[in-house]
């Protein structure tokens, strides 16, 4: 694919990801505990289902190019078992408000690093959830795991407890760009815990790869690319480096002029998708590429795949609960988020409450908006029908206002439109969060974007 220099210069530009709208920056103190308990109150009279995310936020190093709320702590027992005793006081808390035994169809442990925690922590944890909540063992019950710290035999338990799917994060298998992003793991590491998973029969293994990193060069990803092609996982990740340094002041470690930027790093992009196109991978919306065989390409496929904080999902489930420091749910039509410091998170467990910090209620333009990039972001598509159907009003009607941006993208050849849908042309799968970016509301107010990483 080959992409004029002046629309690569017009779309390289700082905008969101998506894993949520309205965006975070967009969330405020108003939401309160007491909300979300009547949000959980109102949840537990429904017949609705439970997407479950619990968030460990402890790694034993630091990755200098994350900026995920995480808390560096030597292993040590003591450190699990504290956070656990304040885990578990959020669970009953949660599960008290909701009064009712609820299905949970899909979940997931992240961090940080869940495998932080020992194998007797990870048996204590799933139990004290089963002891409040009903497990779908036949869905996704997913983890992500570092390969560094890992064991064969946690694998074991985590396999025995249920967990089906794997995912892990690689990122590039350089050495220069390892050393300088402080996350060593050679090849060869990577492949011995990527057998045992094989050996222990998970059912799907993820990878996490990150284009643009420090000294990433064309030549040397493609040979990561091609390391993690030979070991055939069922899905990969490949994620743009976001480099926002004001939110995470390890990043003001590296050097930017080793840093590819614009055409440079969109090219790598460009040639990790046609080679792994060639190699039997589906794209799968923005980032994402799977086997055929996968969930997540079906999921693709029957138009069923669905977008939060944790990326592209499956969510066979209703509503989706955060669980420890810093996790998100959404839940009634409202976003919420949990305490982020370790400090505050345990204070508030402490004392009895629901440790919620923030969140966003929607309110009706909220949800119009949010169907259609949800829809843009996981089918590359609006039905207008459907729109109509669900919202009645005609599409054309309620975005007006953003009739020329419109035309603007169509112009660029990012959409095309005809009476019944808009669809995203391959060249604007390419630059997807730009045109999600066109029906952002708030994108429209002052500095609405100097949040945001660039989305090239």
């Amino acid at each position: 694919m080959i992409i004029d220099k002046n629309t690569l210069q017009k779309y390289d530009v700082a905008g969101p990801r998506y894993t949520s709208y309205p965006t975070a920056p967009q969330w405020s103190g108003d939401v309160t505990s007491d909300i979300y308990a009547s949000a959980l109150r109102s949840f537990g009279q429904n017949d609705k289902t439970l997407s479950l995310y619990i968030h460990v936020p402890f790694c034993e190093q630091l990755c200098y190019f994350c900026a995920c709320n995480k808390v560096i702590r030597a292993k040590e027992e003591q450190v699990g078992d504290e956070f656990l005793d304040h885990l578990f006081k959020e669970i009953d808390n949660v599960a008290a408000s909701i009064q009712h035994r609820k299905l949970i169809r899909q979940l997931h442990w992240g961090g940080g690093t869940p495998t932080y925690l020992s194998e007797g922590q990870i048996e204590r944890l799933f139990s004290k959830l089963q002891s409040v909540f009903d497990i779908d063992l036949d869905e996704e019950i997913a983890i992500e795991i570092d390969p560094r710290t890992v064991t064969e035999n946690k694998l074991k338990v985590l396999r025995r407890l249920g967990f089906n799917r794997i995912s892990m994060g690689i990122q590039d298998f350089d050495a220069k760009v390892q050393d300088d992003i402080n996350r060593v793991q050679p090849y060869k590491l990577v492949s011995q815990v990527h057998q045992w998973c094989r050996d222990l029969k998970f059912e799907s293994i993820n990878y996490d790869l990150i284009y643009g990193l420090p000294y990433q060069t064309k030549e040397t990803f493609k040979k990561t690319v091609d390391l993690v092609i030979g070991l055939r996982p069922d899905r990969i990740a490949l994620y743009s480096f976001a480099y926002v340094p004001w939110l995470s002041k390890p990043q003001n470690k590296f050097n930017l002029d080793a840093i590819a930027v614009h055409d440079e790093k969109l090219d790598i992009f460009i040639q990790s998708r046609e080679n792994l196109l060639a190699h039997g991978y589906q794209a799968i919306a923005m980032d994402h590429f799977a086997l055929t065989t996968d969930g997540m390409a079906k999921a693709f496929d029957t138009g069923t795949l669905h977008r939060n904080f944790m990326g592209y999902t499956l969510k066979p489930a209703d509503e989706f609960i955060g669980l420890g420091p810093s996790a998100i749910g959404f839940l009634e039509n409202t976003y919420f988020q949990n305490k982020k410091t370790l400090p505050e998170y345990y204070e508030s467990t402490a004392q009895g409450r629901l440790p919620i910090e923030r969140g966003k209620q929607l309110n009706q333009d909220d949800q119009i908006r949010q169907w259609v990039i949800n829809g843009l972001m996981c089918r590359f598509q609006v039905d207008k029908k459907l729109f109509f159907d669900k919202f009645g009003y005609e599409f054309e009607d309620y975005f007006m206002e953003e009739g020329g941006h419109i035309r603007d993208c169509i112009e660029d050849g990012l959409i095309s439109e005809d009476p019944k849908q808009i669809q995203v042309t391959d060249l604007g799968k390419i630059f997807i969060r730009n045109v999600c970016m066109v029906f952002d509301r708030y994108l429209k107010e002052k500095d609405g974007q100097k949040r945001f990483s660039r989305t090239v």
